[in-house]
C-alpha cells in the first residue's frame, strides 16, 4: 500500500510539473511574440515617410485631393473639423494647382455643411489662384450638395445621384399604442414646450407650425446658398429645392452640375496636373498602426490565458 502511495505521489509531482512547464512555456511564448511586436514596431518607424514624401519631384505642381465620404456629422470621416483642415492644407501646399473635392454622401447636418461651404468660399477668395471643384461620384445629396455648391465647378458621373435640396426632422408618434396597452404617460416640464418632439404626446399644431417655419428657414438658407454658388448656370425646373433628385447627366441639363467627369479627368484636363496628392485627414500612421497592434496583442493574451485552464 506505501509504495502505491509513493509511486502516486511521484506521478502526481510530475503532472504538476509539466503542467507548470507548460505554464512557463507559454509565458516566454507570449515574452517573444510581443518581442517580435515591438521590433516590427520599430523596424516600421524607422522606415516610416515623412508628411512630404510621395507628394512628387520636388517643384512639381500637382492636384490636391479631399475626400468627403459619408455622413456629414461631428466625430465622422466627414465632420467639418476634418474635411476643413484637409482643404486648408491642401491650399497652403506650395506646389497646388488645384484642389478637388470628391464628394460620396447622402448629407447629414445642415451646420458642419455650412462650415465645410462657407470655409472652401473664404479659401477660395484668400487664394485666388488655386481653383477648387468638386466631383460627385456616387452620390452628393443634401448636405454633400449643398457642400458641392461652393465650388467653382462641379463634376458628376451620369448615374451619380444629385440634388436633394431640402430639409427634414423624423419623429413618430405612439399615442395610440399607448392607449391600447393602457400605458399612461407621465412627464414634468419646467416650459410648455419643453417637451415638442414627445412621441408619447399627441401632436400639437402650433408646435407642428413652428416646426416647420424652423425648417423652412433652413431651407431658405440651402436654396441661398445653392444660387449663390451656382448662380446663372441654374435653369430652375419644378422641383428642383423641393428636395427631389436627379441622375448625374440630369443634373448637367438644369445646371445643378457643369458636366460629366472624373477627378482623374479633372486633375489632367481641367488643372493641368495629372499628378494628384491626397490630403484628406486620415488617422495618424502611429495611431493606425498601434490600434492594430494593439487589437493582435490582446488577442494573443486572450487566447493564451485560457490555455492554462484546459485539463491535460
Amino acid at each position: 500500500m506505501a509504495e502505491e502511495n509513493r509511486e502516486k505521489d511521484i506521478l502526481e509531482k510530475i503532472a504538476t510539473e509539466g503542467i507548470k512547464e507548460q505554464k512557463r512555456s507559454r509565458r516566454w511564448g507570449i515574452f517573444f511574440k510581443l518581442l517580435t511586436f515591438a521590433y516590427l514596431f520599430a523596424v516600421l518607424v524607422m522606415l516610416m515617410p515623412s508628411k512630404e514624401d510621395g507628394f512628387g519631384k520636388a517643384g512639381e505642381k500637382h492636384t490636391a485631393l479631399v475626400n468627403l465620404k459619408g455622413i456629414i456629422a461631428p466625430n465622422t470621416e466627414a465632420s467639418a473639423d476634418k474635411v476643413i483642415s484637409g482643404l486648408r492644407n491642401a491650399f497652403k501646399n506650395k506646389n497646388t494647382a488645384g484642389v478637388i473635392l470628391r464628394i460620396n454622401s447622402p448629407g447629414g447636418s445642415p451646420v458642419q455643411s455650412g462650415y465645410i461651404y462657407d470655409e472652401i468660399l473664404r479659401l477660395r477668395e484668400k487664394y485666388p489662384e488655386i481653383p477648387l471643384h468638386a466631383v460627385i461620384s456616387d452620390i452628393g445629396a443634401s448636405g454633400g450638395y449643398y457642400v458641392a455648391a461652393a465650388a467653382k465647378n462641379i463634376y458628376v458621373n451620369q448615374s451619380s445621384i444629385v440634388g436633394s435640396i431640402g430639409v427634414r426632422m423624423d419623429n413618430f408618434g405612439v399615442v395610440e399604442a399607448m392607449k391600447k396597452l393602457g400605458i399612461e404617460r407621465r412627464t414634468l416640464t419646467a416650459g410648455e414646450n419643453k417637451a415638442l418632439l414627445d412621441p408619447f404626446s399627441p401632436v400639437n399644431p402650433e408646435v407642428t407650425r413652428h416646426l416647420k417655419t424652423l425648417l423652412n428657414n433652413i431651407h431658405n438658407q440651402f436654396i441661398n446658398a445653392v444660387k449663390l454658388g451656382r448662380g446663372k448656370r441654374l435653369k430652375e425646373v419644378e422641383g428642383m429645392f423641393s428636395g427631389l433628385i436627379w441622375t448625374g447627366d440630369q443634373s448637367v441639363e438644369i445646371g445643378l452640375a457643369d458636366r460629366e467627369a472624373s477627378a482623374s479627368y479633372v486633375a489632367r484636363e481641367i488643372i493641368g496636373a495629372e499628378s494628384i496628392v491626397n490630403f484628406t485627414v486620415q488617422p495618424d500612421f502611429l495611431e493606425r498602426f498601434s490600434e492594430s497592434v494593439g487589437a493582435k496583442v490582446a488577442h494573443i493574451l486572450t487566447q493564451e490565458s485560457l490555455l492554462p485552464q484546459l485539463k491535460p
